[in-house]
C-alpha cells in the first residue's frame, strides 16, 4: 500500500536540530492564512482611517477612547491570522483576548470578521476534543449573554447580546462543525474506497493463486502416469537385451505418449475455455475407471477395480477419478509385487475410494517423484470438504478418500510418507 502525507494542516509541528537538542520550530504558516491576516489588517486599517467604528466615544463600554487604540487588537487578531492551521487553539484564546480588549475601545468591524474566522478555523483543523467542546461553550455564551443581562437589567433589547454573540462566535463553530463533519465523512469514504480496492486486489490475487493451483493439479494427475509409465518401460527396454521386450515395451511407450498428448490437449482446452471454471466436456468421469485402470494393468500393475455407485456430481467424479489415477501412478513407482485393489463404493451420501497396494519399506522407486502427488489428492478432497488418508498399513499402502456428494465440513486429513 502507498504512503500518504498528511495535509500541511494536520501534519504536526515540524522539529529543528539546534546546537545538538531538539526543539520545536515555529510552523510554516499556509499561505492562504498569510493572506487573510494582511487583507484583514488592511481592511481595518482602512475603517480606521475613514473613522469608522461601531462605537463612539461617549458610549459607557469605551474605557480606552484613544484613537488609536483599536488598532492594538487589530493587529493581535491578524496575528492569529497565520496560526489557525497549525496552531488553532493558540490563535483562538490570543483572539478572544484581543476581542475582549476591542470591545473597550471604539473596536473595529475588521477585528470582529477576523475573530469568526479564528472560531470557524479551531473546530475545523483543532482536535476533535475542540471541536465538540467549542460549538458546545459558544452555544452556552448566547444563551447566557441574552438570558442573563435581561434579567438583570429587566430590559427586552438585552437580548440583543446574545444574538451578536451567537453571531461572533456560536454561528462560525456551527459552521466549522458542519464542515468538519462533511470533510471527515469524505475522507472515511475515502478510506473505505481504498479498502474495498485493496479487499479486491487480495481476491484477484487469491483467484489467480486457486486456479494456478488447480491447473498445477491437472497437469501432475493427467501427466504424470503416462511419464512414469514411459520412463519405467523405457528403462526396461533399454536394460533388457531381448527384441520382443522391446517391443511390448515400445508399444507401451507409444500407447502413454499418444495418451498423454490427447490429456495435454484437453488442458490447453481448459486453458482456453471462455467460460471461467466450467470444465470442457472431456472431463473424465467415473466411467472412465475401467479403462484407467486397464491401462494401468498394461503398464505392468495387477490391478482389481471394484466399482459400485449412483449418480455423482462432476466435481466429485473429477475427484475421485484424480485420486484413482495417481494412487496408481505411485503404485507403478513404488509398489512391490502383488495385487493392487481399487475400491469406489457410495454409502450414506459420501463417495468412499481407496486404492491399496503392496508396500515394502526400503524399496527404490522404478521413477523418481516430486511428493506432489499426496498434496494434489489432499487438497481435492479438501476443497470438497471430505477427508483423505494416506499411509502404510500392515504390508500395503492405503490410499482412502471420503468425498461428500454435498458440500460439508471437512474431515481432518492425514498423510503418510511422500510419494
Amino acid at each position: 500500500m502507498q504512503s500518504r502525507t498528511l495535509p500541511r494542516e494536520h501534519a504536526g509541528p515540524p522539529r529543528a536540530v539546534l546546537d545538538g537538542d531538539m526543539a520545536l520550530a515555529l510552523p510554516r504558516p499556509h499561505r492562504d492564512d498569510v493572506r487573510i491576516a494582511v487583507g484583514g489588517l488592511l481592511g481595518g486599517v482602512l475603517l480606521w482611517t475613514l473613522g469608522l467604528h461601531p462605537r463612539v466615544p461617549t458610549d459607557p463600554l469605551v474605557l480606552w477612547a484613544a484613537p488609536w487604540a483599536p488598532l492594538v487588537p487589530l493587529a493581535a487578531t491578524a496575528a492569529c491570522e497565520p496560526l489557525r492551521r497549525t496552531r488553532p487553539r493558540i490563535g483562538l484564546l490570543v483572539g478572544t483576548l484581543a476581542l475582549t480588549l476591542d470591545t473597550v475601545t471604539l473596536g473595529s468591524i475588521a477585528t470582529v470578521v477576523l475573530y469568526t474566522d479564528l472560531v470557524y478555523a479551531a473546530v475545523l483543523y483543532g482536535t476533535p476534543a475542540a471541536a465538540r467542546r467549542i460549538p458546545w461553550i459558544t452555544g452556552m455564551l448566547t444563551v447566557l449573554g441574552g438570558v442573563v443581562p435581561a434579567a438583570l437589567w429587566r430590559d427586552p433589547q438585552a437580548l440583543l447580546i446574545g444574538v451578536g454573540i451567537g453571531v461572533v462566535a456560536l454561528a462560525p463553530a456551527a459552521t466549522g462543525s458542519l464542515v468538519r463533519d462533511h470533510r471527515d465523512a469524505a475522507e472515511a469514504a475515502r478510506l473505505r474506497a481504498e479498502q474495498t480496492a485493496l479487499l479486491a486486489e487480495m481476491d484477484r490475487t487469491q483467484a489467480v493463486t486457486a486456479e494456478r493451483a488447480r491447473m498445477a493439479r491437472e497437469l501432475h494427475d493427467m501427466v504424470a502416469n503416462h511419464l512414469s509409465a514411459i520412463a519405467i518401460h523405457s528403462t526396461a527396454a533399454l536394460s533388457l537385451d531381448e527384441p520382443r521386450t522391446s517391443r511390448d515395451a515400445l508399444a507401451v511407450i507409444r500407447e502413454n505418449s499418444v495418451a498423454g498428448l490427447a490429456e495435454m490437449r484437453r488442458l490447453i482446452g481448459i486453458l482456453r475455455d471462455s467460460g471461467g471454471d466450467l470444465e470442457p466436456a472431456a472431463t473424465p468421469t467415473l466411467d472412465g475407471l475401467a479403462a484407467l485402470v486397464g491401462g494401468a494393468r498394461a503398464n505392468g500393475l495387477d490391478v482389481r477395480l471394484d466399482a459400485g455407485h449412483g449418480r455423482v456430481p462432476a466435481p466429485v467424479e473429477l475427484a475421485a477419478y484424480r485420486i484413482v489415477q495417481e494412487s496408481l501412478t505411485n503404485a507403478l513407482k513404488h509398489a512391490a509385487p502383488g495385487p493392487v485393489g481399487v475400491t469406489v463404493r457410495q454409502a450414506d451420501g459420501t463417495l468412499h475410494v481407496e486404492v491399496t497396494s503392496p508396500y515394502r519399506p526400503g524399496d527404490t522407486p522404478r521413477a523418481p517423484g516430486s511428493g506432489s502427488g499426496l498434496t494434489g489428492m489432499r487438497e481435492r478432497a479438501g476443497l470438497l470438504g471430505g477427508g483423505f488418508l494416506a499411509g502404510p498399513e500392515n504390508g500395503v499402502w492405503a490410499v482412502r478418500a471420503r468425498l461428500p456428494l454435498t458440500k460439508g465440513t471437512a474431515d481432518e486429513t492425514t498423510e503418510g510418507e511422500p510419494s
